[in-house]
């Protein structure tokens, strides 16, 4: 299988790494110093078609591939994680609208998050649910023409910054599977307020934190899809989730790599570069091929998916390898720069603490060797 990118995916790689390099990257430390999240990039990244993505042109959308989106979060990561992360959320939710929603809530949603101007957010883990999902306990109880909410929500990319966040909550407390429905609430809405803000390892210009519901009343015609479906809703997102952040892991795991052979062939001992040494080219050299690999893997689910192919094992395939190959890469990057890289004087720390994340959010790898192991042996796999 040949992945040749067209002239228009080139034109668009570019354009995002020029964009990414001119005006994230020379920010992205002081970002993550000061937890800082940079909004004012909504506004630039939508003109690029960055916030809409997978938003049709009829919304304002730029309705790209799954690969040339790959291209995108491969190329922002580059720059910072945090940032692509940001982008990969709030384009993961327009993706829900589009898909699930109806036709009033795509015109009432779709075209300020295309332009910028609203912010998504995806809530599905609570304490208790995590790779478990189905164990919801926040709940949504139909009261007349509204839905009343109430519980907690954990671990919600965006908490605080979002404008709309697509919820799900248990609807049937008699049921797990079809227990629970997704719903859409605005930032304002009475009842809902922001609690905790995590404090992170990694990714700390995009901040985690937990949404509190007290009686929070909101439209019945919030409902995204059906009564019932809301794990499918949910969990539906998930395939593409998981390329996004293989393409992200990509994206590290290179900008890594670009710094230790940059650094290779400018520390010098013992009279010579140190990459003249074949601790460090042995080094570099597997860095090469693990971030190499994981683009591979990443634009054939990209692939699968943009031509209706079943890509379910193939997304967990990208994310896991990709991710644990940037966890790889950013420790080596770290170690071939010594006590340098172990300073924030490099941004190869950074790239560290931020990888590590990409093991754990999706489905942490250890389900997506589940999946795997499902694709692989079918129903014995659940004996």
């Amino acid at each position: 299988m040949f992945f040749g990118l067209d002239d228009e995916q080139r034109e668009i790689q570019d354009l995002v790494r020029k964009f990414a390099q001119n005006e994230i990257a020379p920010h992205a430390d002081e970002w993550d110093e000061r937890h800082y999240y940079p909004r004012e990039l909504l506004r630039p990244m939508a003109e690029m078609g960055l916030t809409g993505l997978v938003i049709p042109e009829a919304y304002g959308g730029a309705e790209l591939s799954r690969l040339t989106g790959a291209l995108v979060y491969e190329a922002l990561a580059q720059a910072d994680m945090a940032t692509a992360v940001s982008v990969s959320v709030h384009n993961m939710v327009a993706g829900l609208i589009n898909h699930f929603g109806a036709e009033e809530q795509r015109r009432r949603w779709l075209p300020g998050m295309a332009a910028g101007e609203s912010l998504g957010a995806f809530s599905l883990s609570e304490a208790h649910a995590g790779s478990d999902a189905a164990n919801l306990r926040a709940t949504a109880r139909r009261d007349g023409d509204s839905w009343v909410l109430n519980g907690t929500k954990f671990w919600v990319t965006g908490a605080g910054q979002a404008d709309l966040y697509a919820v799900t909550l248990r609807t049937n407390p008699q049921s797990r599977g079809h227990g629970a429905s997704t719903f859409i609430v605005e930032r304002d809405t009475p009842g809902f307020s922001i609690g905790k803000l995590e404090r992170k390892m990694g990714l700390r210009s995009s901040p985690t934190g937990e949404l509190i519901f007290e009686d929070c009343r909101i439209p019945a015609d919030h409902l995204l899809g059906e009564v019932g479906q809301g794990l499918e809703v949910a969990l539906s997102a998930l395939d593409g989730g998981r390329v996004n952040i293989g393409a992200i892991a990509v994206g590290v795991s290179q900008a890594a790599l670009d710094v230790a052979a940059r650094y290779a062939t400018e520390r010098t001992a013992f009279g010579k570069p140190i990459g003249a040494f074949e601790g460090i080219q042995f080094m570099l050299a597997d860095m090469a091929m693990k971030t190499q690999a994981s683009r591979l893997l990443v634009y054939e689910a990209a692939w699968k998916m943009d031509n209706h192919e079943p890509a379910t094992m193939a997304a967990a395939m990208a994310k896991c390898f990709a991710t644990d190959a940037a966890m790889a890469v950013t420790t080596d990057a770290v170690q071939a720069l010594g006590g340098a890289g172990y300073v924030r004087d490099w941004p190869v720390e950074r790239y560290m603490r931020d990888a590590k994340v990409g093991q754990i959010f999706e489905g942490a790898n250890q389900i997506q060797r589940v999946i795997i192991a499902r694709g692989l042996l079918g129903d014995i796999a659940t004996l």
